[in-house]
């Protein structure tokens, strides 16, 4: 048998050293093309138009946009109030004949204590309740500004505080009605702007007195039939309320501690 001679087994060396491309993985082809091994090209995203986005979302109309939430809850609030006095003096006109007055506030009775919590939402008739129908609205609006929970306290206050003050000090009479919150509700944003300093309890202040600072005389004594004591302790307790609810709202400063 004959040996292959040098340029056959060059040849033949050659052969077996190149790869094949065919047969070689996809690291190996990744080599050849001189790209790296851990690349890897990019799936194709499919693209959506933008318009059948904003197709399917609906128009955009400039301004709009939804009522704050705080807004919102000061509004139902409100309209709570006023729709529980109105469903009591209908309920006291049409069904109980005008009988529930009698449990409005009379100063130094102790029968007549526990009436400093329905006293505020009694009225002597419709012509009474009309008259504090809008500006209970707009004050206890204003007041719900600052939260429920806060309004809530604060109503709560000007009844107790305001009522026993009344049972305590006032005229002898029958004292009801929603003059007391009115004046309560005035008494707790003028405070509380004082108090806080900003901006919104600012303004909502000012717009209270824009609108009701002639009312303030209403809490000089005067005679006649007017309940003076209920707008005056109203307006007190309301003051009493926003500086109570402004020391529970701070945060409590820690005491720093001493190093030894």
């Amino acid at each position: 048998m004959a040996w292959p001679g040098p340029a056959a087994q060059r040849r033949a060396a050659g052969r077996r050293l190149r790869p094949d491309r065919h047969a070689a993985g996809p690291v190996a082809q990744g080599r050849l093309a001189g790209l790296h091994p851990q690349a890897r090209p990019e799936p194709q995203r499919e693209l959506r138009p933008r318009w059948r986005a904003a197709e399917l979302s609906g128009p955009v109309r400039p301004g709009a946009s939804r009522p704050p939430q705080r807004v919102r809850g000061a509004g139902l609030l409100t309209a709570a109030l006023l729709a529980s006095l109105w469903l009591e003096e209908l309920s006291d006109q049409l069904v109980f004949g005008g009988h529930l007055d009698a449990y409005g506030i009379v100063p130094r009775h102790l029968s007549s204590l526990g009436h400093i919590f329905t006293a505020p939402f009694l009225h002597a008739d419709f012509v009474h309740l009309i008259g504090n129908t809008l500006p209970l609205a707009i004050l206890a609006f204003l007041s719900a500004l600052g939260g429920a929970a806060r309004f809530v306290l604060a109503t709560l206050i000007i009844v107790v505080l305001g009522g026993g003050l009344v049972w305590l000090l006032a005229r002898a009479g029958n004292h009801l009605g929603a003059s007391e919150l009115v004046f309560g509700y005035f008494g707790l944003l003028l405070a509380s702007a004082w108090h806080e300093r900003r901006p919104a309890s600012l303004l909502t202040a000012g717009l209270a007195l824009l609108l009701y600072g002639g009312a303030l005389w209403g809490v000089l004594p005067s005679g006649g039939r007017i309940s003076w004591e209920s707008h005056l302790f109203g307006f007190v307790a309301g003051v009493v309320a926003a500086g109570w609810l402004r020391g529970a709202r701070q945060p409590q400063q820690k005491k720093p501690r001493r190093l030894a």
